[in-house]
């Protein structure tokens, strides 16, 4: 019988945190960095328990139903916080600051889910640690914070982020795909895929679109394309 409280990413980022002294530690991912549309997506775990109904990991290796149900489970076990920038800021700013700038808020709203108890800003500055997908990371926020390249692999917080912060976003491009079906976001999510592209040659660029991104541009530089088709 298989043990539904194993999880294929381990504690030991956590545990770590945990014996250098911090209180709450929580793991920080993205969605949406690749894709020609559509925004980035950050979401910010604590984790109030590790014990699980299903195996949790990296987004990128579940099925879209293990994490719709591993969504569910994540928030009964978890104070979460999610971030959204739009297509326009991400043009505005490039992808990797609007990555930073979702994290932060996702932080933010996570922070203001925890109970009264740790809320108190001098209580999180000091027992507050991030653990952050990936080599680099740039915030404003007062908390220790530490990258981890493959930690949604690696880390059981970061892959819950991982988990988050996909299916938000795949809800968003899903319900944009009703707008402009034309395109096909329910099946790609905006990346550049081959049918994302032959797309784009067809009906230009939509107003979700990414204007800096070179490559949607290559496809076919046609400015905004009209109402849906």
């Amino acid at each position: 019988m298989k043990n539904f409280n194993a999880c294929v990413a381990g504690m030991s980022f956590e545990n770590e945190a945990k014996q250098m002294g911090f209180s709450l530690v929580c793991g920080l991912d993205e969605a949406g960095r690749g894709p020609l549309a559509g925004p980035v997506v950050a979401a910010a775990v604590v984790l109030r328990s590790s014990r699980f109904r299903c195996l949790i990991r990296d987004s990128k290796k579940m099925t879209a139903l293990q994490r719709e149900r591993a969504f569910h489970d994540i928030h009964e076990k978890a104070y979460v916080g999610v971030g959204i920038i739009s297509r326009a800021v991400i043009d505005e700013m490039n992808i990797a600051n609007a990555t930073f700038s979702a994290m932060a808020n996702a932080v933010i709203q996570m922070v203001s889910r925890l109970p009264p108890d740790f809320s108190d800003p001098g209580f999180l500055k000091k027992q507050l640690c991030l653990l952050v997908d990936g080599n680099r990371f740039k915030t404003d926020l007062p908390y220790y914070f530490k990258t981890i390249v493959s930690g949604d692999a690696r880390s059981l917080s970061i892959a819950c982020a991982s988990v988050v912060a996909k299916v938000v976003r795949d809800r968003i491009l899903i319900a944009y795909d009703k707008i402009y079906p034309q395109y096909g976001f329910k099946k790609h999510k905006g990346y550049p895929t081959v049918e994302h592209r032959n797309a784009i040659k067809r009906y230009g660029l939509s107003p979700i679109h990414r204007l800096t991104y070179r490559s949607a541009h290559d496809e076919k530089n046609r400015g905004y394309a009209g109402a849906p088709g």
